[in-house]
């Protein structure tokens, strides 16, 4: 199990990206008391898990209903995962999230939860990385507590964003981003192999 744990971690967490959603988190609740700021983040971050866990549990099944088999699902993640890989290491990724988070009063639904923290690129990771433990509950269960785990760091970075991008800085920012687009990359390009092999094709057992 420590080996889906691992994976598990790396692709949430890189998926997320909770160091990056901090500064971003940061300028959404410009203005804000600290307690606010407490509130909102809390909030964000229990819809986001309730998401996450809806997919992770129904995920598969809601997939089978309308005639999706997880092989199918597994290419199209990892296309869509590699999409927003190379988005992160072309410095492409912000500009379709920063316009997301334009004047709302209370960004804890929308952006933050969904999409900043359960986007489509999560949500998909976890119907695959539960896919990938069919029939195996303990599994399940060790991806569904390493999600809360991501979840839980995202909210303890948001609570330390402002810190966090005085520390990184600028340069510090950009090579973390590019570092967690590589890492997505060979995740998506596996999720892909996986899929293949799924389908019988030679080669990708």
């Amino acid at each position: 199990m420590i080996d889906v744990a691992i994976a598990a971690f790396v692709t949430m967490f890189v998926v997320i990206e909770p160091i990056a959603l901090a500064p971003l988190f940061v300028a959404l609740t410009t203005g804000r008391t600290q307690a606010e700021r407490r509130r909102i983040a809390l909030r964000a971050c229990f819809i986001a898990m309730i998401l996450l866990t809806l997919f992770g549990v129904a995920g598969e099944s809601v997939l089978s209903i309308i005639g999706i088999g997880m092989p199918a699902f597994r290419i199209s993640g990892g296309l869509l995962l590699f999409m927003i890989a190379a988005q992160m290491l072309f410095e492409r990724r912000n500009q379709w999230r920063e316009p997301n988070v334009a004047d709302s009063p209370d960004p804890s639904v929308f952006p933050l939860a969904t999409p900043l923290i359960a986007g489509p690129a999560a949500l998909t990771s976890m119907v695959l990385l539960t896919g990938q433990q069919s029939g195996n509950w303990t599994g399940i269960l060790v991806v569904h507590g390493v999600v809360l785990a991501v979840v839980a760091a995202a909210y303890v970075l948001f609570l330390a964003g402002g810190v966090i991008e005085r520390i990184l800085g600028q340069t510090g920012t950009a090579v973390i981003h590019r570092l967690l687009g590589i890492l997505l990359a060979a995740m998506a390009v596996q999720f892909i192999i996986d899929g293949l092999g799924d389908l019988g094709f030679a080669g990708f057992e």
